[in-house]
């Protein structure tokens, strides 16, 4: 694109701007040129074409201070003109793939096959041949007609799987259509500052176009590329697009172009909006990818099919499969796959492979009972015309033998977690928690452990002055303006006003008698209503000094702790104005202001005296303690070297010492009680000093008075956990982790630390789970690293936004406890689920199995099965996963990594419930026709009309299922077991609706159903014994689970321990821990894994070798790390386990069912892709191999 500048006269390219440009005098080509460059280039080509930036401002018709008009009219115009700042998210699947997609079940397609099968035999007659002669099973039908109705069977199965399919694709269909939402929701969220006739305005990103002028600052996500006009200290995260780590300096003349989708770091600044959607540098990315993927679709669409169906594909994700505009995916350090995901997954393996086996088995015996039956005791010989029959009876067994399989095979599972999750995610966002990732809702409910921040998240951020140390005398409340010496009061007014980001504001309230609304930074706010309490106003300070005059800025940062301006003086001396952390910067402090107005010495003594009486008295009171301070550089000592930023923050006077207030939630002290209860230990992490944290976390109920807790600083914390070479050990953390409460004036590296020493410590047996609220930049590394990050939706910036699994809308501790709520609801409306439906698999199967073995045939027909198997799925998993959740969910302790699935009790539950159900079953089966009077419908010949005896025994079975599901919402040994029912109506409506579908299949459901119309005391008698289930579920609880040493749990995760070692090597290029995979032929998944990634890579080389081929003799060393390098595709990212700043999160699973096996496309060794295709210097391949 360099290569399209125009660099002709100035005539000549007002020609060309006229001619294609309209209104403006720049064209889309120009500035999509423009923003190619990079560096000194860049500056060279602003200055060749437009003079300066202002130029660039004129000819796009803004003003670099007041910005765009903002009239509706111009800002479609540049719509239409630059395009709209919106990447077209990636095409949602149809209704009918997803129907496919269903279709591709293996069970379901054996049944297909069995059905059309059956279908097609049912239409055949043996010519001459008496069917007598075929033996006894086959005769006596004839008479009756009921032949003709031999298809019915068949036709019937092949509805109960159309059924099936349209059930599975539309549930796959709400569920995208949610994540849309929810992703759209997320993107509503994001909204940015510009500047519109000359008013500072929020506007979502959507809104942006090439003209504004956008004010940028710390922890940002760019949505747009643009110029920069003015910038103060200004540092950004290129990684996203360059692969370099390494923090970019943006400057008027080193470096001043900010593109689309990186991060600001450091500072801020005011950029002018060159580029926007698909014309910005993410969106040429997405563009380049997304024609790729479309020709690669046509070609290779049926290979790519292929793939996905057998856990070989997982690699072979679409390159852009993200739905986000502004995000780009990244690789983060391995993070095992959910706990529940684990343990579900190899449970259905688990199951699976029982129910294969029994079905297997069942076949195998019905065949040989035949042949037995029909050559042997019978007698009979085998007649070519009976051929057809006897297969007929083959595939009779064989349905039966599948339809053993269907219900033995748990596919509710999946829909369970998925409604479960999706429900709870629903119901979350009422709750104030916008989950990012499905899995982390149900990880919360195993946290043992929350690392909080102290301001917004415990306390209320809103922050207010009220008290002061000035001339050396501590105001216990705001002094009057009048007490204070002129002097100081002007430096104090005039240093507040600069040296406060001139985004933070006070506004007036929203309400009349309201609070004034605080806009920006609190902690400035807090200055700024000083000022205005000092009855001064900062603003005409703001118009005297405009944010363009400012000299230099050192914005706040972890590091410094403190943020300082300089102003340029008409006599060319400087003035530097800080604030900061009172402990550092007191000191740098070596006079301080007097009640006088003059600056006297401040001795090593006099500051001890300040810290003592002064500010450890105020942060024991929970205050915040800020220094202000200011220092002057005469003309005489000539130019200060301002990068050498230590002898720069030296020698300063102290102005004032400031105690802001930031006051407890109201309703965080309760909700850590609650916390507590639960078994979560909360443990506050804050930068602020060890006093004041302290004292939060006594009014939070987080430390409570002779308690032997750890309450130390990020200094003592180093010391403790580091050995003499400077390095952490897991051993010192381990003596430090258990006890500790409060880690104050943390810096986000001690952050991740202590979340990383918590989660890899084996000192308490279950692993620990987790949870950390963050809301700065840095706090990214340690939101990625824990197993749920919290971000804040109000004060959080973009990157923490990003890093995190769940956005607190409200920024508040106590939505933290609905989480875990949820969470932990979530896992027992799994486990209830699988209450139920296990004890349904148990009954069915082995009802099919000895049935089929004793009477030849199964007493539950294939159609039946399938209704039964849709009860269990479908309905039940969505009457028994939404169930919401209770405060008794609270009152017991997390469940940790390795906590069976199924429980002992729910064990107990499952057998004790197949007991009674065998039973009556078995009794029905095999004296019911004696109990009820009627004819017996065993050993029915092949076609015989459907009986009553059977349809009983079908009846009854619905009955119990009905009845159990009730037993099945309690899991935990409770006796009430419609405790709270009617809060859920989906339930009782499902429960309902069921029993109404049944009434009706049996009576009018006929041949297809195998059912015939019962009288009213036959329906009482199979009420009665469902309901005897409920009756018979008190028993069961009444047995002690302790007596019953035999029971079993069942549905444990996987141990790391069991996992052989060659494997965990494999594993350790993987994103995520799959145990179900390792459940599957490993050799088999590795070699198509394999297979997978060399294909995928060799196409996406391919294909930025097409796109580049013009610029091939372009490309110079400097350009590589430019948006056509290799690195710059989100999939192809390398990083180290803890990378420096994880700042886009990856967006995995979000499209997928839970239960599929996601997996990130890694890089193999540089040898594989190098064998695979020579890399030729100048190549993006190249470029890898060096970047590598």
């Amino acid at each position: 694109m360099a290569s399209n500048s125009f660099r002709g006269s100035k005539r000549g390219r007002h020609a060309q701007a006229n001619h294609d440009v309209g209104d403006f005098n720049c064209s889309l080509k120009e500035l999509r040129s423009l923003m190619e460059l990079r560096g000194p280039e860049g500056i060279a080509r602003i200055q060749e074409c437009y003079g300066d930036v202002q130029g660039l401002c004129t000819r796009l018709r803004t003003s670099p201070i007041d910005g765009l008009g903002g009239h509706a009219d111009d800002i479609a115009r540049r719509k239409e003109e630059f395009g709209p700042n919106v990447i077209p998210p990636k095409k949602p699947k149809t209704f009918l793939q997803l129907v496919w997609e269903a279709l591709q079940d293996v069970t379901l397609i054996i049944l297909e096959v069995a059905a059309i099968i059956s279908l097609g035999l049912s239409f055949y007659r043996p010519p001459d041949a008496e069917r007598e002669n075929c033996g006894k099973a086959a005769g006596g039908v004839e008479d009756e007609g009921e032949a003709d109705a031999g298809w019915i069977e068949g036709a019937a199965i092949l509805l109960s799987v159309v059924c099936v399919v349209l059930v599975t694709a539309f549930n796959d269909w709400s569920k995208e259509k949610q994540f849309r939402g929810l992703q759209s929701r997320i993107e509503q969220e994001q909204k940015f500052t510009v500047v519109r006739g000359g008013q500072v305005i929020q506007i979502h990103v959507a809104e942006i176009v090439v003209g504004d002028v956008a004010q940028v600052k710390y922890g940002d996500l760019l949505p747009a590329d643009g110029v920069l006009i003015q910038g103060n200290d200004l540092k950004i995260d290129e990684s996203s697009l360059t692969g370099e780590s390494d923090h970019v300096k943006k400057t008027l003349d080193s470096d001043p172009m900010l593109l689309s989708g990186t991060h600001v770091m450091e500072g801020s600044g005011k950029i002018l909006i060159t580029a926007v959607g698909v014309n910005s540098q993410t969106g040429i990315i997405f563009t380049l990818l997304g024609a790729e993927e479309r020709k690669e679709g046509q070609e290779g669409q049926t290979g790519q099919e292929k793939y996905s169906q057998d856990g070989a594909g997982v690699e072979m994700q679409p390159l852009n499969s993200d739905d986000e505009g502004e995000e780009k995916k990244k690789a983060h350090p391995k993070k095992e796959k959910s706990v529940l995901q684990g343990k579900l997954t190899k449970l259905a393996v688990q199951i699976g492979k029982a129910g294969l086996f029994m079905s297997g088995l069942t076949v195998i015996i019905l065949i040989t009972l035949f042949m037995v039956d029909t050559f042997w005791i019978q007698g009979l010989p085998w007649i070519a015309d009976c051929t057809p029959i006897y297969i007929q009876f083959c595939v009779k067994f064989f349905i039966i033998g599948v339809t053993v399989l269907v219900v033995a095979v748990p596919e509710g599972l999946p829909l369970a977690v998925t409604i479960s999750l999706a429900y709870s995610v629903k119901k979350m966002m009422k709750d104030n928690n916008l989950v990012r990732h499905l899995d982390a809702c149900e990880t919360m409910g195993n946290a043992t452990a929350i690392c909080s921040d102290k301001t917004g998240t415990l306390t209320m951020n809103r922050m207010t002055v009220v008290q002061a140390y000035l001339g050396d005398r501590h105001y216990r409340k705001v002094p009057e303006s009048d007490l204070i010496p002129g002097k100081v009061l002007d430096l104090l007014i005039m240093g507040i006003g600069v040296n406060c980001a001139y985004t933070s504001k006070i506004m007036s309230p929203e309400k009349v008698g309201g609070l004034p609304r605080q806009v920006g930074n609190k902690t400035e706010c807090a200055l700024l209503g000083f000022v205005l309490d000092l009855r001064h106003d900062y603003m005409t300070i703001r118009n005297e000094i405009p944010e363009e005059k400012l000299f230099k800025v050192y914005t706040f940062n972890s590091v410094r702790k403190s943020m300082s301006t300089v102003l340029k003086n008409a006599d060319g001396s400087y003035r530097m104005f800080s604030k900061g952390a009172s402990e550092i910067l007191l000191k740098k402090c070596c006079k301080i202001m007097t009640a006088s107005g003059e600056a006297k010495v401040f001795k090593p003594r006099d500051k001890d005296d300040v810290v003592k009486n002064v500010i450890e008295p105020m942060a024991s009171e929970g205050l915040r303690t800020i220094c202000l301070a200011y220092r002057d550089f005469p003309p005489v000592d000539g130019e200060p070297d301002w990068e050498n930023e230590t002898d720069i923050l030296t020698g300063l006077t102290c102005l004032c010492v400031v105690g802001i207030e930031d006051p407890v939630r109201p309703e965080v002290p309760d909700a850590i009680k609650r916390c507590q209860r639960a078994g979560i230990t909360v443990r506050m992490v804050t930068g602020d000093n060890i006093n004041t944290a302290r004292a939060i976390a006594s009014k939070c109920g987080i430390l409570h008075p002779g308690d032997d807790f750890l309450c130390i600083d990020g200094k003592e914390f180093n010391r403790r956990i580091r050995n003499q070479l400077g390095e952490i050990e897991q051993e010192r953390i381990d003596k430090i982790w258990p006890k500790l409460r409060v880690l104050a004036r943390s810096s986000p590296t001690d952050k991740h630390t202590l979340v990383k020493g918590i989660m890899d410590s084996t000192v308490l047996e279950p692993r620990q789970v987790v949870a950390v609220t963050g809301d700065g930049t840095n706090d990214g590394p340690a939101l990625k690293k824990a197993d749920v990050g919290f971000a804040m939706g109000i004060a959080g910036t973009d990157v923490a936004k990003e890093a995190s699994d769940i956005i607190l809308t409200d920024d508040n501790f106590s939505s933290i406890v609905k989480a875990v709520m949820w969470g932990r609801n979530v896992y027992d409306s799994i486990s209830k689920f699988l209450q139920f439906q296990l004890t349904v698999n148990v009954v069915a199967v082995i009802v099919a199995f000895t049935g089929a073995c004793i009477t030849q045939d199964s007493p539950l027909k294939a159609v039946q099965m399938l209704w039964v198997n849709l009860i269990m799925d479908t309905f039940a998993s969505l009457a028994l996963a939404t169930e919401p959740p209770t405060e008794s969910l609270l009152l017991r302790k997390p469940y940790g990594r390795n906590k069976p699935l199924i429980s002992r009790t729910m064990m107990k539950n499952i057998l004790g419930h197949a007991v009674y159900q065998l039973t009556v079953i078995f009794t029905l089966l095999f004296t019911g026709e004696q109990i009820f009077d009627i004819d017996s419908g065993r050993y029915a010949p092949l076609h015989a009309p459907p009986s009553e005896h059977y349809t009983i025994v079908f009846n009854t079975f619905v009955m119990m299922q009905l009845f159990n599901e009730i037993n099945a919402r309690k899991i935990h040994g409770e006796r009430n077991v419609f405790d709270g029912i009617f809060k859920n109506m989906i339930f009782c409506s499902i429960v309902f609706g069921t029993f109404i579908i049944q009434i009706v299949i049996v009576q009018f459901g006929g041949k297809p159903f195998s059912c015939v119309g019962l009288s009213i005391d036959q329906w009482l008698w199979c009420v009665f014994l469902g309901f005897g289930c409920l009756l018979w579920g008190q028993v069961v609880t009444t047995v002690p689970t302790s007596r019953l040493k035999f029971l079993k749990s069942a549905g444990h995760g996987t141990q790391q321990e069991e996992i052989p070692e060659d494997e965990l090597e494999e594993m350790e290029d993987q994103d995520e821990i799959d145990h179900g995979e390792m459940e599957m032929r490993r050799g088999q998944v590795l070699w198509c894994r394999g297979l997978g990634r060399i294909q995928t890579q060799i196409r996406v080389v391919n294909a930025f070798q097409d796109t580049m081929s013009p610029y091939e003799g372009l490309e110079t060393p400097e350009s590589r790390n430019s948006i056509h390098n290799f690195m710059t595709t989100p999939e192809f990212r390398i990083e180290d386990s803890e990378p420096q700043i994880p700042l886009i999160d990856d967006t995995e699973g979000e499209d997928d069912a839970p239960t599929k096996r996601n997996a990130v496309q890694t890089l193999p060794p540089p040898s594989t892709l190098s064998a695979a295709l020579p890399p030729r210097p100048g190549s993006p391949l190249h470029s890898l191999e060096t970047s590598l």
